[in-house]
């Protein structure tokens, strides 16, 4: 059975337009047929004021997210951010206060706070990889490894955070893993495919296990090669073999511990799994202030 989830053959994605549907979803899930508790309390004429403050220090991120939540609940909410996405933040500072329709402020309490606090500890944490490879060359990368459903989120998170992205899905990058190779027969075999059946022009990328997989890759052309789960002597022969002919990913097994080694063995790029799969979320809270 073949799939197609899109009505054209593009790789660009309306960002906007999928965060709206992933805020939508959201509200919809946690509010249903109506917050039983707020209507009960809260009269509709009730105007609520809150501030957004940061319980611990970190990279924040998602507060464009927060803003829409409200905006999509009642326009004329008013959201004013007193911080930018991608800032460093300290304990106890206000980020953003809220001002409205006090239904629609904690209707939309939890859902703002769930895409705050998550963006931003992927945000945080990916700043800590940045900073950790300062110094030398190697640019840090996410991965698919991404909350089913929420990957265009993750990802501006981790740009946020200093992170750039890897291919967002299947469709806007050719990469080339050992199943592929498996099913293909050969690395040579695989590439040569890939090539042939690449109307778009897309970027090659293939990843290797070993020496003698990195020396063929070498020979094929394509725009990149990802060393997977090798060690760091061997990831250094990796780059004196490859002698800067194609840019070299360092894949699996990285950690926060093990990166700046790994980035001192000369390789352009670094892709880790646990800026989106881990990432533990930065502790924010929306405080009502009576006025």
């Amino acid at each position: 059975m073949k799939f197609n989830f899109f009505k054209n053959n593009t790789t660009n994605i309306n960002e906007s337009e999928a965060i709206d549907e992933i805020i939508i979803r959201a509200l919809r899930e946690d509010i249903g047929a109506g917050d039983v508790t707020t209507r009960a309390i809260v009269p509709e004429s009730k105007s609520l004021y809150g501030e957004f403050m940061a319980k611990e220090a970190g990279v924040v991120s998602g507060l464009g997210v927060a803003r829409r939540v409200f905006a999509l609940l009642d326009p004329d909410v008013k959201f004013l951010a007193s911080a930018e996405d991608g800032s460093e933040i300290s304990e106890g500072q206000i980020l953003a206060t809220v001002e409205g329709s006090g239904q629609a402020v904690l209707e939309g309490e939890r859902v703002a706070l769930n895409f705050l606090q998550r963006m931003s500890g992927i945000a945080s944490v990916t700043k800590k990889y940045v900073d950790a490879v300062s110094g030398t060359k190697a640019v840090i990368l996410d991965t698919r490894k991404t909350v089913p459903g929420l990957r265009v989120l993750d990802k501006r998170a981790v740009r946020d955070g200093g992170g750039r992205n890897h291919r967002f899905g299947l469709y806007d990058m050719i990469l080339i893993k050992d199943n592929h190779i498996a099913a293909a027969g050969s690395i040579t075999d695989a590439v040569r495919k890939a090539k042939k059946s690449n109307p778009n022009n897309l970027q090659i990328e293939i990843e290797v296990e070993d020496l003698d997989m990195l020396r063929e890759a070498i020979s094929l052309g394509v725009d990149r090669i990802m060393l997977d789960n090798m060690g760091n002597g061997q990831m250094k022969k990796a780059v004196e073999m490859n002698a800067g002919r194609v840019p070299l990913e360092a894949s699996g097994g990285v950690s926060l511990e093990s990166i700046s080694e790994i980035a001192k063995t000369g390789v352009d790029y670094i892709s880790v799994g646990g800026l989106t799969h881990s990432a533990k979320a930065l502790d924010i809270s929306l405080n009502i202030i009576n006025q």
